[in-house]
């Protein structure tokens, strides 16, 4: 097997991402790990260089670009190098379990034209995108192997070089969330595939940011997304559930959702209005 480069993207949770790193190392396949810092404080950053093997390269960006843009500048290097045909990556607190990686390429590998391919994450959901709504999940049966999705899952996506040669990295305009499901619209349209890998599986025990900023990057990055691949018309609907959701939740507390926040749920409208994308305002990510 060629090598395979593994790209993390870390922000201020050097032990989690160290562990996240073993994970990795521990899967028995050959592997390049670059870390990428999105602008960790100095101690953090000790920490984590520390703590990760002598051949493993941390890349310190000096601010936080996001998850998308961070990844794009370890998936950049990869394309550069010229080695090998795969690449994964994932946040610094992904934990694929034994055997993930190998049965993702195997699967992948059979599939001349697999462009993009995601691990399984625990439940047996499969991702898929709604014209209106963006990325959502349905259920599936979980056979072990191939199943075709819409996009991959964040937690963990394989991607082949031909594949991104073809159709360019991340676009950074998401800053997080949203950004894969960009890319998987662009290879399928290029005409690559897209898809899970049942019994591949990965774990991801926490949440990073605040509940805020995650509502925010979703409300802003799915209207964009929507936009982008479907036109203005659905993404004005969109817009119009956001705001009657919105008031929704705001006069009936108990269908209010876990992360529901209307100030990030307003700001995000208002930016996408004035298409503001990338970094989102200070008091968000402060808050994350």
């Amino acid at each position: 097997m060629h090598e395979l480069a593994v790209v993390l993207v870390h922000w201020n949770q050097p032990a989690r991402c160290v562990r996240t790193a073993q994970a990795f190392l521990d899967q028995g396949v050959p592997l390049r790990l670059t870390v990428v810092d999105n602008g960790s404080r100095a101690q953090a950053i000790e920490a984590l260089v520390s703590g990760l093997p002598p051949d493993a390269e941390v890349v310190r960006l000096g601010h936080n670009r996001g998850f998308g843009p961070a990844a794009n500048v370890g998936l950049a290097d990869w394309l550069a190098s010229g080695r090998g045909d795969w690449a994964v990556v994932a946040p610094h607190d992904a934990l694929p379990e034994p055997g993930c990686l190998q049965r993702m390429i195997e699967a992948a590998g059979r599939r001349p034209r697999a462009g993009l391919a995601s691990a399984e994450f625990g439940e047996p959901l499969r991702p898929v995108i709604d014209p209106y709504f963006g990325g959502i999940q349905l259920r599936s049966e979980a056979r072990p192997g191939w199943e075709a999705a819409d996009h991959p899952h964040g937690t963990l996506m394989l991607a082949r070089r031909a594949c991104l040669d073809q159709v360019g990295l991340f676009d950074e305009r998401y800053f997080a969330y949203c950004e894969e499901a960009d890319l998987a619209l662009r290879a399928r349209a290029a005409g690559w595939e897209v898809g899970i890998v049942w019994g591949a599986v990965v774990r991801n025990p926490s949440l990073s940011v605040s509940s805020q900023l995650t509502e925010y990057l979703q409300m802003r990055n799915t209207l964009l997304l929507v936009r982008e691949h479907f036109g203005r018309y659905r993404a004005t609907i969109r817009m119009l559930f956001a705001v009657a959701g919105t008031a929704i939740q705001l006069a009936r507390p108990a269908r209010r959702t876990p992360i529901f926040s209307a100030r990030a749920r307003w700001q995000a409208l208002a930016d996408f209005s004035r298409a503001r994308f990338g970094a989102p305002p200070e008091w968000l990510v402060a808050g994350g």
